[in-house]
């Protein structure tokens, strides 16, 4: 398997410096202190063969998969097919993502969970938690797919599939941490009353060292009772997605036939109908999970390319397939982006954050004047380049076209 860290060495580190110079009116500020705003950015162009098969040529600037950033709900992806994986690996009979979930509790802090109002019949399932990973990038279902799927076998897989400067170690925005984010729940799994699949409680005890740089960040923090303590944040024992790894691995997800069969994800057909489905579907355009417009607007979760503007114009004939992330003043967003009608499709990754006070878990990042801004100008200036960039074939992009209704 070709490491990431080979796929980064061959990339040109050249261009997106040039094709950013070139609009200094969009970029200047941050052109001037790219480690002030911890910026990484990953572009792949995508060409064909003679035989049709995907071709990748990639672009990347101040890109260093040892360089921490927290990546935020970017590892969401990760468990939705590590999931969907489990499911077929398991091959229970009648066990399959519409299963009811109930999830109990065994440890510490545990929660259970035995029905879900978003979903159409009120039950929680695998395939509904993806569904609203994937639209909102809700938190409490990761962290049941997290249990589910278990603490081990998520970094085992990531090892497995050659993601080498990635972890996932615990639940999201509930404070899990050490010794209980080793433990995780016990589920069973129901057809209408009868039980198809019981799975106990599991611990992990293993941890998952990584060799990086930049984890203790800024000047303070407020802690668990908001008061300020003078003492730079630490982030040493937290999950990790390196852009090289969030880039791969939607690469694998879009285009699995460009591996060799065994490099691929277990996936059925359905599976990758579901996460393309869902992961380039507005949040306005579902029925099931239903999401208050005003809350979560058409793009919400659109950093690149939109920046989440809420006064966005929609072009209908481009679909993002991405996810996204944000915490800690950082932005975070790895997306497949089509143009239907232009016949336009590229891989774009990128990190920014900013956080001028030094003071983390304030609430005090400049999403809405650096971070935001610089991705939707990103993703517009990749896109402006990919309009005029000449292919020698016109993909067929036709299995990217979803029913959304």
């Amino acid at each position: 398997m070709v490491s990431l860290n080979a796929m980064a060495q061959k990339t040109d580190t050249t261009f997106i410096a040039q094709l950013m110079r070139k609009h200094p009116d969009l970029f200047a500020g941050v052109l001037n202190h790219p480690q002030k705003n911890q910026i990484q950015v990953l572009y792949t162009q995508i060409d064909r063969d003679a035989k049709h098969k995907p071709v990748f040529k990639t672009y990347s600037y101040n890109l260093d998969d040892h360089r921490y950033f927290y990546p935020a709900s970017t590892v969401k992806l990760a468990a939705v097919i590590f999931a969907l994986e489990k499911v077929n690996e398991l091959k229970i009979a009648g066990f399959t993502t519409k299963s009811t979930m109930i999830t109990d509790s065994s440890y510490t802090a545990q929660t259970k969970v035995l029905a879900d109002s978003t979903a159409k019949n009120g039950l929680p399932s695998i395939e509904h938690y993806i569904k609203k990973i994937l639209l909102t990038s809700d938190n409490d279902a990761f962290n049941r797919l997290f249990e589910f799927i278990g603490r081990a076998e998520i970094n085992s897989k990531l090892k497995k599939y050659g993601f080498n400067n990635s972890r996932i170690l615990n639940r999201l925005a509930i404070g899990d941490a050490g010794e209980p984010a080793k433990h995780t729940n016990p589920i069973k799994f129901y057809n209408g009353d009868k039980l198809v699949y019981s799975q106990a409680e599991k611990y992990d005890p293993k941890e998952y060292v990584l060799s990086l740089t930049n984890t203790i960040m800024g000047t303070g923090y407020l802690d668990s009772t908001d008061k300020l303590v003078n003492t730079p944040f630490n982030l040493e024992n937290k999950n990790a997605f390196s852009i090289s790894d969030q880039q791969a691995m939607m690469r694998k997800l879009i285009y699995p036939e460009a591996f060799p069969i065994k490099e691929r994800f277990n996936l059925m057909p359905a599976d990758y109908k579901l996460i393309y489905t869902y992961m380039s579907k507005l949040p306005t355009e579902s029925d099931y999970p239903a999401y208050d417009p005003k809350e979560f607007w058409p793009t919400y979760a659109k950093m690149l390319f939109y920046g989440r503007n809420k006064d966005a114009q929609i072009d209908s004939n481009i679909r993002i397939f991405n996810k996204y992330g944000d915490s800690y003043g950082f932005i975070i967003d790895n997306s497949y982006v089509v143009d239907f009608k232009n016949k336009i499709e590229f891989f774009l990754t990128a990190v920014v954050q900013s956080n001028e006070d030094g003071i983390f878990n304030d609430n005090k990042y400049e999403y809405d004047t650096v971070c935001f801004p610089f991705m939707r100008n990103l993703g517009q200036t990749i896109y402006a380049h990919e309009l005029e960039r000449k292919r020698k074939s016109v993909p067929d992009l036709k299995k990217f076209r979803m029913k959304y209704n």
